[in-house]
């Protein structure tokens, strides 16, 4: 008999670790290849890549190969997209533009299955062979919700009061543009109002995430984020610079 897989990465944000969730993989084969570094999750990216049903269960199975959690960012908030991630295989589910506490309701109710939540009875292949999935899927379900526009920094304190969420993912690209600094990610005030915002969703006891780099985990870390989503390539083009210049010393 089968038992569900357990979510390494909600239960390591349970036990207040911190998660990397690698993005950029859309490809199964890439997936299985970096299992050995173990990644914490891999984000699967159905907003702005190609990540969608007919390719889901295979990025999915590779990730549990590689024994990681995958999560799907669907592209928006509702709920019949939210929960046919989950029952393609995702361990978790990522939703842009959750701008109210209405918004936020809906993702849980549409990941959760009762009594939390209406998610659609169906059997995902996390939970093949395992008499007590229903029973059990609730408690390995992943829920991250972007905070990235202004009318969500208004209403973030009825937001947070949604209870199964378990990131708060604060992000700086659509903050950027909601603030009037449309492709400056790293603009000050975008920088100041990602900080506070962190603070606020420590402040309410809940899970604060954002993008993560070599520049900004420390400062981030410091202000009690936990989750971090960053990208392979600034260190592809690390090591690549420095085989090029390790050739360069050779000759």
């Amino acid at each position: 008999m089968r038992i569900l897989r357990k979510n390494e990465a909600k239960a390591r944000l349970a036990a207040g670790k911190h998660v990397i969730a690698l993005e950029g993989l859309n490809h199964a084969d890439t997936i299985e290849r970096l299992g050995p570094m173990k990644p914490h999750a891999v984000w699967l990216e159905g907003e702005h890549n190609l990540v969608s049903p007919p390719n889901i269960a295979n990025m999915t199975r590779a990730a549990d190969l590689a024994g990681t959690t995958s999560i799907v960012r669907v592209n928006r908030v509702e709920t019949g997209i939210i929960y046919r991630a989950l029952d393609l295989g995702a361990q978790g589910v990522a939703v842009p533009h959750v701008d109210t506490r209405e918004d936020a309701e809906t993702v849980v109710q549409a990941a959760k299955f009762a009594p939390l939540g209406k998610r659609g009875m169906y059997g995902s292949r996390q939970g093949l062979g395992d008499p007590d999935f229903f029973h059990k899927a609730n408690d390995e379900t992943l829920i991250v919700v972007f905070i990235e526009d202004v009318i969500a920094l208004d209403n973030l304190d009825e937001i947070l009061k949604v209870d199964h969420i378990d990131v708060f993912l604060v992000g700086p690209g659509d903050m950027s543009q909601s603030l009037g600094h449309l492709g400056e990610p790293f603009h000050p005030e975008v920088t100041r109002v990602l900080e506070d915002t962190v603070r606020r969703i420590v402040a309410a006891g809940r899970t604060p995430g954002t993008v993560g780099n070599h520049e900004n985990v420390a400062r981030y870390m410091e202000l009690g984020a936990r989750f971090f989503l960053t990208g392979p390539l600034p260190w592809i083009e690390a090591g690549f610079d420095d085989l090029r210049a390790r050739v360069g010393a050779a000759r």
